[in-house]
């Protein structure tokens, strides 16, 4: 079974500097963990929302096929500040709209200001980006919408192999893969 490399970036002005704690961050770890039978590596960041910050970290954890699959938490939505999305636009070689779509319509059922998220998904290198909002409750409800797609995503980019605990969420992979 492969061992599944997992970024997960941060961002937050406040967090990253140490006013309080990354949550969000955590709950991206806990989730993947229920979520796969792999062995995973986390590689973490806690940046600041600073687009130059966050385009050099996304990178970091993308080349040389450092990581799989990279999950953010913040910066999503329409304030000055909020600037992940814009990072991961820019360094990604192409953008995967429905995760964002899916994750609004997810979302939506919740909070009328879930049209407000600027989230989506891209392919940088080799490696899935993945932009979640930065409440924990909002990252688990997301991540259920939208993770059944990721392992065959993952096939089709040449990432490593995720086994899904089918017990916890179910992947979708057409038949024979």
């Amino acid at each position: 079974m492969d061992k599944i490399n997992i970024g997960v970036v941060t961002t937050s002005d406040r967090a990253s500097q140490g006013i309080y704690e990354d949550e969000s961050g955590k709950a991206i770890m806990e989730t993947m963990k229920e979520y796969l039978k792999n062995e995973i590596e986390f590689y973490y960041r806690c940046v600041p929302d600073e687009k130059h910050i966050i385009e050099e970290a996304l990178l970091d954890l993308s080349r040389d096929k450092k990581c799989d699959l990279v999950v953010t938490t913040g910066g999503t939505g329409p304030a000055p500040r909020d600037v992940t999305v814009d990072a991961t636009l820019t360094v990604c070689d192409k953008i995967l709209p429905g995760f964002g779509e899916q994750m609004r319509a997810v979302s939506l059922q919740y909070v009328p200001t879930a049209i407000l998220s600027r989230q989506t998904a891209g392919i940088c290198c080799s490696t899935l980006i993945i932009n979640l909002p930065g409440k924990p409750k909002s990252i688990r409800e997301c991540l259920d919408a939208v993770f059944p797609a990721v392992p065959y995503c993952l096939d089709l980019i040449g990432a490593g192999y995720m086994e899904v605990n089918e017990e916890v969420i179910k992947a979708f992979r057409p038949k024979g893969k």
